[in-house]
């Protein structure tokens, strides 16, 4: 993402506390080698703490990596929860621009827009089933707010539409994590923008403008009826 929630944590003009720097360093160094390249006295030195203070907060490597995704779900919930698409007035809106938020995140380095859960997640799903899970739930977690407009646009544009709204929600996830595939493969975001523009497309045809009506409800028959 283009704001870390590394930034986003440490915000405070006092230097934070040790456990707090190494988390912080494990989202960029992580983001930036991957899970397995990165080692312990990296992140040491990226914190600036030594492996003595690593260890008295962490029992290693893995723990670390566990306890960085709820440092990344606190730091990316709290930026999404002030994102200005909440002030839109309807729910399609709000779907929209969260997209087109999205897009132009993808900006500056790669580690500084790709995801943490995601590049773990790619890595360690078959060796660490710890962070599996949490990396996991992270992503799921995420979708579920997204899911809340994208149900509240549904009811209203496309209430007859055999979709759910978590699916497109999960299918959003799927689609971003792509594109920072495709930057990372690429070395470059021009491709990965224009499928999230793809995808805002595609989410705005499930949402038309005009809700979808039955037959029978926009029969004269059931309007004098109603």
């Amino acid at each position: 993402m283009s704001t870390s929630p590394a930034s986003i944590s440490s915000s405070e003009p006092s230097t934070p506390p040790a456990r707090t720097r190494l988390l912080d360093a494990a989202l960029q160094v992580i983001r930036t080698k991957g899970y397995h390249a990165t080692t312990v006295d990296e992140i040491c030195a990226a914190a600036g703490v030594t492996k003595g203070s690593f260890f008295h907060h962490f029992k290693g490597k893995e723990e670390l990596a566990v306890m960085a995704t709820h440092h990344w779900n606190d730091g990316t919930g709290a930026f999404f929860a002030g994102a200005d698409y909440h002030r839109l007035p309807s729910a399609r809106e709000r779907v929209l621009a969260y997209i087109e938020l999205r897009g132009q995140m993808l900006e500056g380095e790669l580690a500084d827009f790709t995801c943490l859960l995601g590049t773990m997640v790619q890595e360690a799903y078959a060796t660490h089933p710890q962070i599996r899970d949490a990396c996991r739930n992270g992503i799921e977690g995420h979708a579920r707010t997204v899911a809340l407009d994208i149900a509240e646009a549904k009811a209203v544009h496309a209430p007859q539409a055999d979709w759910q709204p978590q699916d497109l929600a999960l299918y959003t996830q799927a689609v971003l994590q792509g594109a920072f595939v495709l930057a990372k493969a690429q070395g470059h975001a021009e491709f990965a923008r224009r499928s999230v523009d793809f995808l805002r497309q595609h989410v705005e045809s499930l949402l038309p403008l005009r809700a979808v009506r039955s037959s029978t409800s926009s029969s004269p028959r059931n309007r004098r009826a109603q």
